[in-house]
């Protein structure tokens, strides 16, 4: 009975207004569908889809100005598919890795550089869709599709046949492995950019002038490093499917 005391009076006189774990759902038919991530996404796309219009609207012989750094963009991407991948390999997979790149890389930048928690939702707040776990396993999962594809179509079904190589004891690891692939991958993801806006936030409320500046630019950094990690990861476990069980290397 004095337990229920005490939380009747915490719930009569609360210390905080934060709800954890309150979204906002559009409802279509039966569809629940998440709308902060929904409308963030769709954002992230359409500044994409922005950019390459514009540098690609009137191309240039000597580029410049959006055209420039597209094409940076594309040259920093296809040099790192190339090292996951080889030269003889990278070039399908290049679209793939490229999208996981800037998708993750823009979404991150916009936790730290677009103010969402000033555009008013009935229920929840807007924030970065990868701070979302729901968004970070999505891309996981959508990764390691990619590279049982990859594995699949270069061997077919002797692709299984790496769960009971060198000996079928190591199955159940093997198997193991395959769901700690894109459980380290979303969790990292989702981890890092959740604790980056978190912190950044507090430091904000607490101390709201400088302080929380040097926080937000190591923030641009750690934000640019995560995506450049899961798509090099993603890279590499593409790799390692086309490569592996006695297949020549491709350098």
């Amino acid at each position: 009975m004095e337990m229920l005391n005490v939380l009747n009076a915490f719930n009569a006189f609360p210390l905080a207004e934060l709800e954890v774990g309150k979204h906002f759902y559009w409802h279509i038919g039966n569809l629940k569908v998440h709308g902060q991530v929904f409308i963030t996404s769709w954002i992230v796309i359409a500044l994409l889809l922005i950019a390459s219009l514009a540098a690609t609207r009137n191309m240039q012989r000597i580029p410049r100005g959006m055209q420039n750094f597209m094409e940076y963009a594309l040259e920093f991407i296809r040099d790192l598919a190339r090292n996951q991948l080889g030269e003889k390999e990278y070039r399908p997979w290049l679209p793939f890795i490229g999208t996981l790149f800037l998708f993750i890389f823009v979404s991150n930048w916009s936790g730290a550089l677009v103010p969402w928690k000033l555009i008013k939702l009935p229920e929840g707040e807007l924030a970065a869709p990868t701070n979302d776990i729901n968004t970070t396993v999505a891309l996981a999962l959508l990764t390691s599709l990619a590279y049982f594809y990859a594995g699949f179509s270069r061997r077919g079904l002797g692709y299984f046949t790496k769960y009971i190589e060198p000996t079928p004891i190591l199955l159940p690891i093997a198997i193991l492995e395959d769901f700690t692939k894109p459980l380290s991958l979303s969790f990292r993801l989702f981890g890092n950019i959740l604790a980056d806006e978190l912190v950044v936030a507090v430091l904000v409320l607490l101390v709201p002038l400088f302080v929380p500046l040097p926080v937000m630019m190591l923030g641009l950094f750690t934000s640019a490093i995560q995506a450049l990690v899961f798509a090099t990861l993603a890279g590499a476990y593409i790799h390692e499917a086309l490569e592996g069980h006695g297949d020549e290397h491709h350098d």
